[in-house]
């Protein structure tokens, strides 16, 4: 007997709109079908653990069969299966779902989270690649098999069939337009996406393509640090291993299993984004997990699991999710938490991560209020000589020597050791300290510094620093009178005039250098910023430069007292360059007037 009739939609004109635009990504059939094979393969084991169903269950294998010729895609499952009536409740009733009702009837007795079921109109996927679909499916409950049969319109046949097996398989008939999922390759790659960790054995081509336990199902304490060095190979083959891992789990207030991976980072290497992997029921979602894991981890390598986490949604309602909000500070604390334990526990094994950790520590700092109240206490300040201390430990270090006139301590740093040598040198030979802060995201980090830590200013070592410390040893007195002094800025200022530059003249010690030309601190952080930011709406400014010169150093006093007035124009401006070359700004014409000169003064 042939029954005939139409498939009962909601809405009008709805099963178009599902066959066309029911996921923008295709290849999601796939999921979603062998997911229903998986629920009614994962109900039958309830059913029988309960006592609903007797006898053995036999191999539950789900099956996936290419048939090029034919032109076929099967989903195979010895799940369930389903009676006539059930085809007619559960498939010709769009958007009922199945597993919705089962988890309603049975919930005292499921496990935890155990039925896939979130995608009530995942069925009809197969329709965005299909011409025609089959379901030939035996319920457990009967002896009876029925074949169902549809088009891609609203019209299906159901029919006797003389299947004797239970469970239920699905036949898409691949249209046209999706030839590409015929290829063996095709839906290799799909399942090694989607299928991966499935809770069922899946078979394609004679092998099983997934791992039904992976072991962020399984307790941490029944690990080894192999397992979880393994598992990272299996997920990023060829990769180098990582740093540590954290195991996330947890069941109140909501659910979520997962291992998440620190990287190495390798400092003249972009980060790669992307690399965590959403499941739900350990079924792949996505690879997109913004608002779900906090902005500074996503450089994070894993897996979360949750069927918490909403599927199918647009961003703006993921963002205003409660329980993913709830996720989100989960991972943040559980980040602090084993940060602050490894630097309290194993300082030394900390330090020496330290390098690649620093990017997703000091981000975080940034961006999180929260994990910045716990960072302070395992955030390192790694200094020129490579000692690595904490804020409070660098701020007692430098406290007897390096304050400013306010009272404020400064900590002086450096953004490339080799270009800034000069200056470096000069600060630590009057016993300054000078930290080591050339990371990508060290400019804001500076900044972050400044607002969250009291009492304290950071200055870059060639920016405007020089007169900004307080002398530890007695004041240094200028060799020149005071008309000296207005004449030998009046020499300077002459060589620079219509320039950038301004002429500043301070009696310093006579072991600093005769001229330093600085940059103000303000402008380079700016400049920087705007760089990073992609704008550079400061570097479109000009640049600007203070002069200082040292009037007790020796020169000075050969300057003002040197009668050949061709000479005394050479050695200032040789002098001048001398302070460009550090600055690393002497190029060009600049450049090949000073080899020049240098040659005809030696």
């Amino acid at each position: 007997m042939i029954q005939q009739g139409n498939i009962s939609v909601s809405t009008e004109n709805i099963f178009p709109i599902i066959k066309k635009f029911l996921y923008s990504d295709h290849d999601i059939f796939l999921r979603e079908l062998i997911s229903n094979a998986v629920d009614a393969t994962q109900k039958l084991q309830t059913l029988s653990r309960i006592g609903d169903v007797s006898g053995e269950l036999g191999d539950l294998k789900i099956e996936i069969v290419l048939d090029e010729a034919a032109g076929t895609i099967t989903v195979k499952d010895k799940g369930l299966g389903m009676t006539a009536e059930e085809i007619n409740k559960y498939i010709n009733q769009v958007a009922f779902s199945g597993a919705k009702e089962f988890v309603e009837k049975y919930n005292d007795k499921l496990e935890q989270n155990q039925i896939i079921g979130h995608f009530g109109l995942g069925f009809y996927s197969a329709f965005m690649v299909s011409s025609k679909v089959e379901i030939v499916t035996k319920s457990f409950k009967t002896d009876d098999a029925a074949k169902w049969s549809c088009d891609g319109s609203t019209t299906y046949t159901i029919e006797e069939d003389s299947r004797t097996e239970r469970g239920t398989d699905i036949i898409l008939y691949i249209n046209d337009e999706s030839k590409e999922f015929l290829e063996k390759s095709r839906i290799q790659t799909i399942l090694s996406k989607f299928c991966k960790f499935l809770p069922v054995e899946i078979e394609f081509d004679g092998k099983v393509v997934n791992n039904p336990n992976p072991i962020w199902k399984k307790k941490p304490a029944d690990l080894k640090t192999e397992d979880y060095e393994n598992f990272y190979s299996e997920l990023y083959p060829f990769s180098e291993a990582p740093l540590f891992w954290i195991h996330l789990n947890v069941e109140v207030p909501f659910t979520l299993n997962g291992i998440l991976y620190f990287p190495k980072v390798k400092p003249d290497v972009e980060p790669q984004r992307n690399k965590i992997q959403l499941y739900s029921n350990q079924v792949f979602v996505t690879d997109d997990v913004k608002d779900v894991v906090p902005e500074f981890l996503m450089l994070l390598h894993g897996v979360i699991d949750s069927p918490d986490i909403p599927l199918n949604v647009s961003r703006s309602y993921l963002q205003g999710d409660a329980r993913v909000k709830q996720v989100n500070q989960y991972i943040t604390r559980k980040v602090a938490d084993k940060l602050d334990e490894m630097f309290r526990n194993e300082r030394e094994v900390y330090e020496n991560k330290w390098e690649s950790i620093n990017l997703f520590v000091k981000y975080g700092m940034i961006s999180e209020e929260k994990f910045a109240e716990k960072a302070r206490k395992f955030c390192l300040l790694t200094d020129i000589d490579n000692v690595n201390y904490t804020i409070d430990e660098y701020i007692e270090k430098i406290k007897p020597l390096q304050t400013d006139k306010d009272q404020k301590l400064v900590l002086l740093y450096t953004t490339d050791s080799t270009k800034q040598h000069t200056y470096i040198a000069n600060v630590q030979r009057k016993g300054y300290s000078v930290l080591n802060l050339n990371g990508m995201l060290d400019n804001h980090f500076v900044q972050h510094l400044e607002t969250k830590v009291e009492n304290i200013i950071l200055k870059r070592v060639d920016a405007d620093t020089i007169d900004k410390l307080v002398d530890k040893d007695e004041k240094p007195v200028s060799i020149l009178s005071e008309e000296e002094e207005k004449q030998l800025k009046v020499l300077l200022d002459a060589k620079v005039a219509g320039t950038a530059y301004t002429v500043e003249t301070k009696a310093l010690s006579s072991d600093d250098d005769f001229i330093t030309i600085t940059k103000p601190e303000f402008e380079q952080r700016m400049k920087t910023m705007s760089q990073m930011g992609g704008m550079n709406f400061f570097g479109a400014l000009p640049d600007t430069y203070k002069v200082q010169v040292n009037t007790n150093h020796p020169l000075a006093n050969k300057v003002i007292h040197e009668t050949n007035t061709d000479l005394q124009s050479k050695i200032i401006m040789q002098s001048i360059d001398l302070a460009k070359l550090s600055q690393g700004t002497l190029q060009g014409e600049e450049l090949t007037n000073f080899i020049k000169r240098s040659s005809e003064m030696m």
